[in-house]
């Protein structure tokens, strides 16, 4: 079985989790929410476009192999914006502020982004895919639209290095194939691995968390499985153009160095 696996790294993250009341929170580890939309902006496809949007989602599976959970950071936010009234759209910031202003009021939150977090991404096709993982790998490395790591303001931080690692049986013997390219200088051998710059930077150590949908065993074959965990995440998309999400199920495993 072919995997596509991308490099997700920058300074700022921020994975949505249910956002109620004033606080956004986010989780730890990109969801596949989040994948599916990077791979959809690369591909060109709007969030408008349903009937897209819907067939990037049945089409393919994503598992997540978490290096670096970063540091947590909190944003004091506020915004003034006008109410809205009716069916008029203001088109422009400047509408807003102008043709609203008798109507701005402030809007507070906390934001929550994780810091210097380091994550791959494996996608597998599934049947019905509407694109080949060869098709996507080119769009990741020329994307047509701009790709960032949950918000506007969270642009990537260093190239996905997108790679297909063919004939694996699984998730786990994907992750292990996948080939790091250093993500800062370095004159140092790193065979394939993450450079000792990128570790020391990154204050990575050697645990591992995955995250993944289907069965255990499309995970690994090989290793003991007893401690895997599964959850109920809200991060399946049913409209981007009204930002709905339904319950998925994922599993979650646990390596303690590196294993």
């Amino acid at each position: 079985m072919d995997y596509l696996l991308l490099r997700l790294y920058g300074p700022m993250a921020s994975w949505g989790e249910i956002a109620v009341g004033e606080t956004r929170h986010t989780a730890s580890y990109p969801g596949k929410s989040a994948i599916i939309g990077l791979l959809a902006a690369t591909l060109g496809i709007k969030r408008s476009d349903a009937e897209k949007q819907l067939q990037m989602q049945q089409g393919y599976a994503i598992a997540v192999e978490v290096y670096s959970q970063g540091m947590l950071l909190r944003d004091y936010h506020t915004a003034q914006v006008p109410d809205s009234v009716g069916n008029f759209t203001y088109r422009t910031r400047r509408d807003e502020l102008v043709l609203g202003k008798a109507r701005l009021g402030t809007i507070l939150s906390s934001r929550e982004y994780r810091s210097d977090a380091l994550a791959l991404a494996a996608v597998r096709a599934l049947s019905g895919a509407p694109y080949n993982l060869q098709t996507i790998k080119e769009h990741l490395e020329r994307p047509i639209f701009h790709l960032y790591l949950g918000r506007k303001s969270c642009p990537l931080a260093a190239p996905m290095n997108p790679q297909i690692i063919e004939d694996k049986n699984n998730y786990y013997e994907a992750f292990k194939a996948y080939e790091h390219k250093p993500m800062m200088p370095t004159d140092k051998a790193y065979e394939g691995n993450l450079s000792d710059r990128d570790t020391y930077w990154l204050i990575q150590d050697d645990d591992r968390h995955y995250y993944w949908e289907g069965e255990g065993s499309d995970f690994s074959d090989t290793l003991d499985l007893s401690r895997m965990q599964t959850r109920i995440r809200h991060d399946q998309p049913l409209s981007r153009k009204r930002w709905q999400f339904s319950p998925r199920q994922e599993h979650y495993f646990y390596c303690q160095g590196g294993e």
